[in-house]
């Protein structure tokens, strides 16, 4: 059994501030999701604080997701409320940006996180410059006292764009809710290759699709780019959106598992897809690189012709999918995660002073 993070150290409290929350199904709210239940379990208080908490409007371009209307008055009276012994500010909404700024206000120091590659997702959908998103970037994170990222390979191109500050925080799976006992037949022609995670132009997922493979093609997800994806490949299974014991039933089912965004800082699904025996195929960027590291030829391929990828893991151990996915642990994701954190200022547990209207 896992140890649970810090069990033997002094409860804290710790506040996350984080403009993807549930009802939003996707990694940052996974990761966010499971971190903080590994916190409670060693007797930390953690409070969340999300957009389901405040008035919203949906996401021009994924109106899946909710933005925070005018949060930092009442955002800052939550946190107040909770006097947290340290702040996490996860992502760079408008709930990041107001809790930036009630934090400069009341002279608290903080963390935030590199979850989302904005420079790479701006670029395909506006074609805005890198340069701009990454420049805004480093002004929003250089507030901060320390910057999380998920992988040395991310830090090193981070620090390499005049990021400071870089912490790892690595992530887990859930070991017994993704198992390959969860394995059903599925009504498809085999081999089944399977896809999951949001679509939106940059996960990629014509270059998965458009493949010639034998077999069946599954998506699960859903996403802006759903309608447009069951237009241009009516051959797929688009099956929505899946959690809990129907997806790992999928994940368990299928034959391989493809992976075609280039521009994911981490990807999660590769984890619950190993965890459940499935072996990976994807192309050789940054994340999957990072994951698998030198296991990558056991439990997976990668290559930059998405397809022969996709034929070589049909050939990969099964079992040794499993095993590897085995070394990694929300609860070692959380020790990680405690670890980067860092304390208010003494004066930061006083009352905040009304903020500047938003």
């Amino acid at each position: 059994m896992s140890r649970p993070p810090e069990a033997d150290a002094a409860p804290r409290r710790i506040a996350i501030v984080s403009d993807a929350w549930h009802p939003q199904i996707n990694g940052v709210v996974r990761t966010l999701a499971m971190v903080a239940a590994e916190l409670r379990r060693a007797g930390h208080s953690v409070l969340v604080i999300g957009p389901d908490r405040f008035r919203t409007l949906p996401c021009p371009v994924y109106p899946e997701i909710r933005l925070a209307l005018w949060p930092r008055r009442r955002l800052a009276a939550q946190l107040a409320a909770f006097a947290p012994d340290s702040l996490h500010i996860a992502t760079e909404g408008p709930l990041g940006h107001a809790a930036c700024a009630i934090a400069g206000r009341a002279g608290w120091s903080f963390t935030t996180a590199y979850h989302t590659s904005f420079p790479d997702y701006l670029a395909a959908r506006f074609a805005l410059p890198r340069r701009l998103t990454y420049r805004w970037l480093r002004g929003f994170h250089g507030r901060g006292a320390g910057l999380m990222v998920a992988t040395p390979a991310l830090a090193t191109e981070l620090a390499g764009r005049g990021f400071a500050n870089l912490n790892i925080w690595s992530r887990g799976v859930d070991l017994a809710a993704f198992h390959p006992q969860n394995a059903v037949a599925l009504p498809y022609p085999r081999p089944i290759f399977l896809s999951v995670g949001r679509l939106a132009v940059e996960k990629n997922l014509p270059a998965f699709l458009a493949l010639d493979l034998p077999g069946s093609k599954l998506v699960v997800g859903d996403g802006p780019a759903r309608a447009a994806l069951m237009r241009d490949f009516p051959e797929a299974h688009f099956l929505g959106a899946r959690q809990g014991p129907a997806l790992a039933r999928l994940y368990a089912s299928a034959d391989a598992f493809v992976f075609p965004s280039r521009t994911d800082t981490f990807g999660l699904v590769l984890l619950e897809a190993l965890a459940s025996g499935l072996p990976v195929a994807a192309f050789p960027t940054a994340a999957p690189r990072a994951v698998l590291g030198r296991a990558y030829s056991l439990v997976g391929a990668l290559d930059g012709d998405l397809g022969r990828a996709a034929r070589a893991a049909l050939t990969r151990d099964r079992n040794a999918c499993r095993r590897f996915a085995e070394g990694f642990s929300w609860a070692h994701s959380a020790r990680q995660f405690l670890a980067n954190l860092v304390p208010l200022h003494a004066s930061a547990r006083q009352a905040i002073a009304p903020p500047i209207a938003a």
